[in-house]
């Protein structure tokens, strides 16, 4: 008597299947971090004794997966699992990345400007690499400027030494503020000892205005225009506050952005607004793709417009580790679009960040890239679960993604907010949930201001001055929410950053949603979590 087995059942209709992301690449991007960071820190030996245990463990897991492959051949069974290569290959990249970063610190770490005595007067020759960047005039005793800079030589002695190098130059606001990335110049200075453990080599302390050496490149030159008529437009159409922010919010530059509204931003913990992240560069994509859409263009020149916007945009905001995460992951996204396929969001990040540290090793210490790599993981793993939780529970889908977004992205970078500042705001996730509305119409009416503020000015004003009512709004809160001190100060360092990233991973794993069989199948009947797939999938 034989046993039919019973067909599948085509009356079913789809089959709700619960959306796993792509984390193949993630071990890789921690490891190659990891392994980038060490040497950084603790020294290029102790890289070079970490990148020999990355190829030992490689090592061990290849000789693992050889010998249970030919055991599953021997038994006509299936061969190894994806487990064994995922982690091969984190080992293997992971290894090579510390090879390279300590290299890179041993050149660093062996600089002949380190051999030079804390104090010594010199004269160095460097290319700028940015902006200069006022300083609070308290802890330097006057108006200072900081920028970071590419060494080229130095005279110490009447002895000329040509040599690379990152330096930070601390210098007075006279005569150096309205310097651009890509200028060469000649200056005194006193040497000080690097103020972190990062690429830098040297603090250059200069007390006198630079000698032009050379000019910076012409599209540099075009970007400290546009950014210049920008600010001046907007001081033109809002008020001093307001002028001094959008800069900030749509570029990143801080340089007019009053101490009061900077005190707000920091007690209120949205600072990250005014540091160009990945949501000012999905804002402005997004805005230039529904644009050409609209215009009915074709889809690949709607993609070229937008990769043209993207470079422009990297360009206006200057290369600072969030920008440069940004524009990476905008990149991707792009490929992605052109070859038709489905954009993966924690792949694309995990490759934006291996992509970043292989180009800049400095990267992997950098507490801007750090909070930015974290605050993005945290809404693409965290965030729509507890969107879809917080709907399933009787919010709205607005209020339930603007809380989600604001709480996920709170909570994996407070353990290292604390570790760097010792600062934790009771008040943030709140305060974020009620700017996040304007930020969009912010940086879209921003960036059309900061294009037509070099063409024409009165135009450009009257675009900035619709910015006026978000700006107004985001500016009360932050007032508002300073006003009631709602902070706690805690101890700095890396046992606090320890202590609060335990108590922030007992908060995800206690706050992870887990949907019963009805509430699984309501979520995937009103397009939740799990993923519709038809039977023919």
């Amino acid at each position: 008597m034989s046993t039919a087995t019973p067909a599948p059942d085509r009356e079913r209709g789809p089959v709700a299947v619960p959306e796993v992301l792509d984390a193949r690449l993630a071990p890789a991007a921690v490891c190659c971090w990891g392994a980038t960071v060490v040497p950084l820190i603790a020294g290029w030996r102790m890289g070079a004794a970490v990148a020999a245990g990355g190829l030992l463990a490689s090592l061990c897991v290849g000789v693992w997966l050889t010998l249970r492959w030919r055991a599953g051949r021997a038994a006509g069974a299936g061969g190894t699992t994806m487990v064994g290569w995922v982690l091969l290959g984190a080992l293997l990249i992971g290894a090579g990345f510390g090879v390279a970063s300590t290299w890179h610190a041993y050149r660093v770490q062996t600089h002949p400007l380190r051999a030079v005595r804390a104090g010594q007067r010199l004269v160095a020759v460097v290319e700028l690499a940015d902006d200069p960047k006022r300083l609070g005039s308290k802890p330097f005793g006057g108006p200072k400027v900081m920028m970071r800079a590419e060494l080229l030589e130095y005279r110490l002695g009447g002895r000329i030494v040509r040599a690379g190098g990152q330096v930070t130059v601390l210098a007075p606001a006279s005569g150096w503020k309205s310097l651009l990335p890509g200028q060469r110049v000649e200056f005194g200075a006193r040497v000080a000892r690097p103020w972190r453990a990062d690429s830098t080599v040297a603090v250059l302390r200069a007390d006198a205005p630079p000698l032009i050496a050379g000019a910076p490149a012409w599209w540099q030159r075009l970007a400290g225009r546009v950014r210049g008529d920008f600010a001046a437009s907007a001081h033109r159409a809002l008020s001093d506050d307001a002028a001094g922010l959008l800069p900030g919010l749509v570029i990143g530059d801080t340089s007019a952005l009053t101490e009061h509204v900077q005190e707000n931003f920091q007690e209120t913990d949205l600072s990250h607004l005014t540091a160009v992240s990945g949501a000012n560069v999905t804002i402005l994509l997004g805005a230039v793709l529904v644009s050409t859409r609209a215009l009915t263009l074709d889809p690949r020149v709607g993609v070229a417009v937008a990769g043209a916007a993207l470079v422009m945009f990297v360009v206006l905001a200057r290369p600072s580790p969030s920008v440069l995460r940004a524009a990476v992951m905008g990149a991707i996204a792009l490929l992605a679009l052109c070859t038709g396929r489905r954009k993966q969001a924690l792949p694309a990040l995990c490759a934006a960040v291996i992509g970043l540290l292989a180009w800049s090793p400095g990267l992997a210490v950098d507490a801007g890239f750090a909070l930015s790599v974290l605050a993005t993981a945290g809404l693409i793993v965290i965030a729509p679960g507890w969107a879809d939780w917080l709907r399933a529970h009787g919010w709205w889908r607005i209020p339930a993604d603007a809380f989600a977004v604001a709480a996920a992205a709170f909570v994996v970078t407070t353990p290292l907010v604390i570790a760097m500042t010792g600062h934790l705001s009771l008040v943030a996730i709140v305060v974020n949930m009620l700017v996040e509305p304007v930020i969009a119409p912010i940086t879209v009416l921003g960036a059309i201001g900061a294009l037509l503020a070099c063409a024409w000015s009165p135009l450009a004003a009257l675009i900035l001055h619709c910015t006026s009512p978000p700006l107004w709004w985001l500016l009360t809160v932050s007032d508002r929410a300073a006003a009631l001190g709602a902070s706690v100060s805690v101890p700095t360092g890396l046992r606090s950053g320890l202590v609060a990233a335990v108590v922030c991973g007992l908060i995800i794993v206690g706050l992870r949603p887990r949907a019963g069989p009805a509430e699984g199948a309501d979520l995937a009947a009103r397009g939740g979590p799990a993923g519709v797939v038809g039977a023919d999938s």
